[in-house]
């Protein structure tokens, strides 16, 4: 049997931060995705998530530097969970996503407007 950890995601970067570690490059950027729907009374309501993901330069990765607040990005890669100690002594968890594979699609000419589901 395979067990799978896999996630896909297209989204608008917000943050991104470049790296040089040792003779690689790693990017790390936050995306954030749109969930829409209408709530009980048929308001539209859209629901955004941010995922932080890493991805190292190479193969099925473009220039990095490309990775900049605004563009449009498709990545899929695997979820990786952590744990860490705050500086009160409160631990925390988190998750971040490892890209596999970088994408960077081109802008629309329109702003994204969520599909509103029913």
């Amino acid at each position: 049997m395979e067990f799978i950890n896999r996630i896909e995601l297209r989204g608008i970067v917000g943050n991104a931060s470049y790296n040089r570690i040792g003779e690689s490059q790693v990017c790390r950027f936050s995306l954030a995705t749109d969930y829409a729907y209408k709530d009980r009374d048929g308001n539209p309501v859209v629901d955004t998530t941010w995922f932080n993901v890493t991805a190292w330069e190479g193969k099925n990765m473009p220039d990095l530097r490309q990775v900049v607040r605004g563009t449009i990005i498709q990545v899929s890669g695997r979820v990786r969970t952590f744990k860490y100690t705050m500086a009160d002594g409160t631990e925390k968890s988190g998750w971040e996503v490892f890209a596999r594979r970088v994408t960077i699609l081109p802008p629309d000419d329109d702003p994204i407007q969520p599909q509103m589901y029913r």
